[in-house]
């Protein structure tokens, strides 16, 4: 079997290996971390209770009505496999959603802003950026999809400064007898 070894470009290379590429990521994490984490804290602290408390679920239902409004025409907004997830699993848990969805942003914006298990809070903004989107709802989706999607595959950079650093070289001194 013939084996080719294709070089990394300098740039990738750089961009998603150096440390010295480190203060990219971390403005990058800064700002959507913030923009989760603020996102997150005004549903939680709602006065209206309208993701969390007495009326939790109720802001998920209208969302999520609005999507199915956008799944017809010649060119819905909303695919008819994604309608069928909101009629029979989004509505009928709208509370639980809203839980998750406003206690995950806050999650995943103080995960990027201490450099936390980057990779993961960028992982699970992504899935919800992607389910924004699914329901028709662009805004500033995709431009905090592929920020995360180059924080995911800069992760042995992206957390360098946060508290990754600490965990990962903590975690390769406990497996040093192991490798």
């Amino acid at each position: 079997m013939l084996t080719v070894n294709l070089p990394q470009s300098k740039i990738t290379r750089f961009l998603f290996t150096d440390v010295h590429a480190a203060w990219i990521w971390l403005l990058l994490r800064l700002y959507i971390g913030y923009e989760w984490l603020a996102a997150g804290w005004g549903k939680i602290t709602d006065a209206n209770g309208n993701w969390v408390g007495a009326n939790a679920g109720t802001a998920v239902k209208g969302f999520l009505q609005g999507a199915l409004q956008k799944t017809s025409g010649p060119h819905p907004d909303v695919s008819a496999w994604y309608a069928w997830f909101i009629n029979n699993f989004g509505l009928p848990n709208s509370a639980m959603f809203s839980y998750a969805v406003a206690y995950g942003e806050v999650a995943v914006g103080l995960g990027l802003i201490l450099g936390l298990f980057t990779a993961f809070a960028a992982f699970f903004g992504a899935v919800m950026n992607f389910n924004f989107l699914f329901a028709g709802s662009v805004s500033v989706n995709p431009l905090w999809l592929l920020i995360e999607i180059f924080l995911i595959l800069a992760w042995r950079t992206a957390g360098y400064w946060g508290l990754d650093y600490f965990a990962i070289k903590n975690y390769l001194r406990g497996n040093k007898d192991n490798t």
